[in-house]
């Protein structure tokens, strides 16, 4: 009796001190809770993003080599994947081959402009010569007439000096044309000329599109980041626009928080965020708001509600919103985009 008397005298005296102490972890709780609430408005509604950059063979061809292996770190400008280029290197050989018959051409065509433009002298002289004449001869053909009219020679010396002079006409005449001949073949010279050179312009885009082509069957990494779902094997025949592969760029991983409508208000770009993720608690991640989605992820959706059917239901919407996040190597290493993430941000 005396034993159990200790037992609840001393139950009477911890039960206070257990109750207080509940009491006073509870108060620290709330203290803590209405704290961060003050400070900060959280979400468990987000996950890591990345860009992740679909790799389409630009040329078609049998695949040569493949120089990756699966989910392997990359470089910008690795070479991934080799495409036979038999087939191309020809094109460009016959590209080329064109483009030299294309130079040539042209030659011949500004050889030919010269020899006319060297004609036209030629042509000038002959009617300077044909002007001399008709002029000689008008003027034996009017002296013969007045010695005529003076009877001091005879008709057929008037005659033969008009046959001359007429003779002299045709003869200048016939220069003339010839001058107006020369000259437009020269103009058709210059012409041809033109179009050797427009030849070339687009024999030489020939040879620039075939190299282009030759230099698709390589195909290198466009961004840094790791090989994800190769859709190829060597031997394999791809088109242009057939799948490769695909690389999630590492370099830009970011996270979207899908925050409720009621938090948005407290957001602002710039405010700094705390980062846990479920994956690694103890790697601490901050970064910052970049921006906020153009609208709430439901409309977004495949089939997006519609509030005027008459079955109206409200439901709180959730708005996306980007963080940049501030990456380290250790962070690059571990951190893949899809994993979920808990966001806190700073709103004081």
């Amino acid at each position: 009796m005396e034993q159990t008397a200790k037992l609840k005298k001393k139950a009477k005296t911890i039960m206070p001190i257990i109750l207080g102490a509940v009491v006073v972890v509870g108060l620290i709780i709330g203290i803590h809770a209405l704290y961060r609430s003050y400070q900060f408005t959280s979400t468990d509604n987000a996950q890591i993003d990345a860009d992740i950059n679909p790799i389409t063979a630009r040329a078609g061809g049998c695949v040569k080599s493949i120089r990756f292996t699966d989910n392997q770190d990359v470089h910008a400008g690795d070479t991934l994947v080799i495409i036979d280029d038999s087939d191309y290197r020809i094109r460009v050989e016959q590209a080329e081959a064109a483009l030299e018959a294309a130079r040539v051409n042209t030659n011949i065509s500004q050889e030919n402009a010269n020899s006319s433009k060297t004609n036209i002298p030629t042509a000038e002289s002959n009617i300077n010569a044909a002007k001399v004449r008709l002029r000689k001869a008008t003027e034996d053909y009017n002296r013969y007439k007045q010695l005529l009219d003076n009877q001091a020679t005879t008709q057929q010396k008037v005659d033969d000096s008009k046959a001359e002079m007429d003779a002299a006409e045709v003869q200048l005449e016939t220069v003339n044309a010839q001058l107006a001949g020369v000259a437009k073949m020269a103009v058709v010279a210059e012409k041809q000329v033109d179009g050797a050179a427009a030849t070339i312009r687009q024999r030489q885009a020939d040879v620039d599109y075939a190299r282009l082509q030759l230099s698709y069957t390589t195909v290198i990494a466009p961004v840094n980041g790791i090989v994800s779902k190769r859709a190829i094997q060597t031997g394999q025949l791809v088109q242009a626009g057939s799948p490769l592969l695909t690389i999630v760029n590492t370099d830009n991983m970011y996270v979207t928080a899908n925050f409720k409508e009621t938090q948005v208000r407290k957001l602002h770009v710039g405010a700094n965020v705390n980062i846990k993720t479920d994956a690694y608690p103890d790697l601490g991640l901050t970064g910052h708001v970049v921006s906020f989605c153009g609208a709430t992820g439901a409309k977004f959706s495949l089939l997006p509600p519609d509030n005027a059917t008459g079955n109206f239901v409200k439901v709180v919407q959730r708005m996306p919103v980007r963080i940049a996040l501030n990456l380290n190597d250790n962070s690059k290493a571990v951190l893949r985009p899809g994993m979920s993430v808990n966001a806190d941000v700073s709103i004081r």
